[in-house]
This record gives structure tokens, C-alpha cells and sequence, in this order.
């Protein structure tokens, strides 16, 4: 067993895990720390605990210290550094012509060293920007080609729910999504309709998926013929959220609504009289 504590960077970003060494830290607290990117500055997300050894990635790098006020100011700094050099690359990328779309820019906290996230459609040969760059800024220049979904990460947005988005606000890691979510779910396929700002399929379709999945197993499929407390009859339908079969009695007689615990009793009672 490992003592760890959970420390995130960005508002929604990875948590990563520390040794919290000797410092007795608690949810919330700012603290600094080496990273493989250099030292960074993060928050303390989850609090000391012990966890698996299966579940970390060992050697654990240690929690520097607690971070001071100065600290809490270079970050600030860093930040306004940051955005004027926003405004210089994307002005370096016009002069070059490249067809790319700078997203954000983010120094790290020892200034060792600038990323750039940018989107593109293909491959962008950036060579004579980073020469530029690295000639004004004069300290290591990275710059990262990242996908639509970490740029709505990054930028933000109201989704179609009316709500902050989720990747932006909480959501740590980006999870498999498949359109036959949606299918089981019961959802239009219109791309409209199930797509973020991104323009890839929502997040939020793999929130209730395990429980669309659970009750698919539970329910009889669709043509398969079952029987009632009215009669023997042909699934026509599924209401997976109630628990409901719809049932067709006959050819084309009535169609009929049953819970699973309906049917369930009927199959009860069928077996026994047999016996």
C-alpha cells in the first residue's frame, strides 16, 4: 500500500497522484510539485489515502511543499504571460500561412518551458514557427496538435442541455462513446441531436448506458414471442427506463403494456402447474 494524495492541474483536467512526503495536506490546498513536464503547480483534489500498489505508477514523485502566496502569484503572472503570447503566435502563424488554429498557450510554472495546443485538418509542418517562437521567447517551445473534443475541453461552452459542458466542468478523462448508445437509448440518429459543440457524439450518452444495459438483459427482445396473463403474444416494443414490454396479442388484436415482474409471475405460475 501507497499513501498518495490526488492532484489535479486544470479545472477539469487528470488526477494525478504524490507522496505527500511529510506535509499533512488536505482537499483544496494549492501545492507544488515535480512533474515530467518540470515543476508545476496544482490543487489538491483528493486527500491523503492509501491505495494499491497496482493502482499508481511508481517511482511516486514528492509533494515539494505547500504553495505560498508568491507561488499563487506567479501563476497569475504566468497567466497573463501566457496570453500575450497568444496574441504573438497566432500572429507568427499567419505570417508562415500554416493552416492551423491555435487553441491555447500555457507556460509552465517554472517557465522552463511554452506549449501550444492547436487543431488542424492533417499534418502541419511547423518547423520555422517554433525557430521564430523560441527566438522571441528564448526557452523550450512545445507545440501539441490536439482533437475537437480536448479543444471544447479547453475552450468551454454551454451544451445543448443549457448546461457548462461536461468535459470542461468535471469530467477528467474522455470515454468511449458508440452510436449504438444512442440506439439502445431509443434516441434520433440525427447528428443534431446527439453531437456536442465538438461535433462528436455527447458524453453525457454513457451516463445511463449501464443501466439501458442491465435492463436489456433483464427484458425479452423485440419478436420474440412470450407469454401473458392474457394469452400468448409477440414483443413489440420496449420501454427500458419503466421496465415495460409491449406486447402484441393475436395478429394485430391490441397491443398491451406488462411489467417484468407481470410476466415474471406469469412464468411463476406456468411452471408450477406443469409440475
Amino acid at each position: 500500500m501507497h499513501q498518495v494524495v490526488g492532484v489535479r492541474f486544470k479545472k477539469a483536467g487528470k488526477i494525478y497522484y504524490f507522496s505527500p512526503g511529510n506535509f499533512d495536506l488536505e482537499k483544496g490546498e494549492a501545492v507544488i510539485v515535480e512533474t515530467s513536464r518540470g515543476v508545476e503547480y496544482g490543487r489538491v483534489v483528493i486527500g491523503t489515502k492509501l491505495v494499491e500498489e497496482n493502482d499508481v505508477v511508481l517511482p511516486l514523485k514528492q509533494v515539494i511543499r505547500i504553495a505560498t502566496s508568491q507561488d499563487k502569484l506567479k501563476v497569475q503572472e504566468n497567466r497573463e504571460a501566457a496570453q500575450k503570447a497568444f496574441a504573438v503566435c497566432n500572429e507568427k502563424i499567419h505570417e508562415h500561412e500554416l493552416d492551423m488554429k491555435l487553441v491555447d498557450v500555457e507556460y509552465t510554472f517554472d517557465r522552463n518551458k511554452v506549449l501550444f495546443y492547436f487543431t488542424a485538418d492533417g499534418r502541419i509542418d511547423f518547423r520555422d514557427l517554433v525557430k521564430d517562437l523560441a527566438a522571441i521567447f528564448r526557452t523550450r517551445i512545445e507545440l501539441r496538435q490536439i482533437g475537437v473534443r480536448d479543444e471544447a475541453k479547453m475552450l468551454g461552452g454551454i451544451g445543448p442541455c443549457g448546461r457548462v459542458l461536461c468535459c470542461s466542468s468535471f469530467l477528467g478523462d474522455f470515454e468511449p462513446v458508440s452510436i449504438k448508445m444512442a440506439k439502445d437509448q431509443n434516441l434520433s440518429l440525427n447528428p443534431a441531436k446527439i453531437s456536442g459543440l465538438c461535433g462528436r457524439l455527447m458524453c453525457c450518452l454513457k451516463y445511463e448506458n449501464d443501466m439501458y444495459e442491465s435492463a436489456k438483459q433483464e427484458l425479452p427482445d423485440v419478436g420474440k414471442r412470450i407469454s401473458t396473463p392474457f394469452g400468448n403474444g409477440k414483443v413489440v416494443g420496449l420501454n427500458l427506463l419503466e421496465r415495460l414490454v409491449q406486447v402484441e396479442l393475436g395478429e394485430g388484436e391490441r397491443v398491451l403494456d406488462f411489467t417484468i415482474d407481470e410476466l415474471m409471475e406469469k412464468e411463476t405460475l406456468a411452471t408450477e402447474s406443469t409440475e
